[in-house]
């Protein structure tokens, strides 16, 4: 079980995560979004990293020059698209990197997701869906697991939203997640909270799985 750990934005959130390891930590590089942080905040975090962890990049709806841009200065092991990137956009994406690319699918109905494994992607990851305009994810809801196609997932993908210590080792026997993404979940007042990722750590097998 993977385990990613998103919206680290402070000195102290990089600190935590050493401590725990989880295999990946995420930075948001959207403005609209409260844990955002620039590319240069990002690079300076990332220099503090365990070098075992994975460093992931959120983008939404970004320009491609831009993605780059920034995949490179941190530099960024994974780069994650969280908006409305279609086929077109991350073909012309992987021309330009070698990074890991996932998609982040808003998952409304099982067709979401169906049409999202046919995207050239490396991995995928089910979030909630929201009417809420500019609402790219990170609502706190929990999605509807019933969602996923009954035949399964053809790409390895990440289960996301609403996750936390009471529901998230119920939610994993039930969908088999290859990993999950968490945020809110291992927050306290909006900040990260060492308990509740150690806890998150502890449920999941962290890396012994």
């Amino acid at each position: 079980m993977k385990v990613k750990m998103c919206g680290m934005r402070r000195k102290e959130d990089i600190a935590y995560a050493n401590e725990v390891k989880p295999d990946a930590v995420g930075y948001i590089f959207f403005p609209k979004s409260k844990r955002y942080v620039t590319g240069q905040q990002a690079k300076e975090f990332d220099q503090d990293l365990d070098q075992d962890i994975l460093s992931i990049g959120v983008f939404v709806n970004e320009t491609i020059e831009k993605v780059i841009e920034i995949a490179n200065q941190v530099p960024l092991d994974v780069i994650q698209l969280h908006g409305d990137e279609d086929h077109t956009y991350i073909e012309q994406l992987k021309q330009q990197t070698d990074k890991e690319i996932w998609k982040v699918v808003r998952v409304k109905d099982t067709n979401d997701i169906k049409e999202a494994e046919k995207l050239p992607v490396d991995k995928l990851l089910l979030d909630t869906f929201t009417e809420e305009k500019d609402m790219y994810g990170g609502t706190g809801k929990v999605m509807n697991y019933n969602l996923i196609p009954k035949e399964g997932i053809s790409k390895p993908f990440f289960i996301a939203g609403g996750l936390h210590s009471n529901n998230i080792k119920e939610i994993i026997k039930k969908v088999h997640p290859y990993g999950i993404d968490i945020s809110s979940g291992i927050e306290t007042d909006g900040y990260k909270d060492l308990k509740k990722m150690k806890e998150i750590m502890q449920i999941t097998g962290g890396r012994h799985e």
